[in-house]
């Protein structure tokens, strides 16, 4: 006779948390691990579009600062370009590309 336990942790309503930690490939709904974004410089408040994950360093056009430095994942921003905002007109072009838009 066996007995049925309940399971320990839900599988079919994850925490967000727990979403963010798995593969991007096994997430329930997969989604990218990487963004662009809108960085600004701290030299001449020009706004550049980063990748997160970029692997060259990233130089501002106005005044050839240095606004971010690859890493071996999400490349580090330099200190001073202050918090960036995620650029939502990159974020709709790259959904339209892979085949998301209309």
């Amino acid at each position: 006779m066996l007995k049925h336990l309940p399971l320990a942790k839900d599988l079919l309503h994850p925490t967000p948390e727990q979403e963010k930690r798995r593969h991007k490939k096994k997430r329930l709904v997969q989604s990218p691990n990487s963004y662009f974004m809108d960085v600004k410089c701290p030299g001449c408040y020009k706004i550049t579009t980063v990748f997160s994950h970029a692997q060259t360093v990233v130089l501002c056009v106005g005044c050839s600062t240095v606004l971010c430095q690859p890493t071996g994942g999400k490349a580090r921003l330099t200190e001073g370009t202050g918090k960036p905002e995620i650029s939502t007109i990159c974020v709709e072009l790259h959904k339209w590309r892979e085949g998301g838009g209309a």
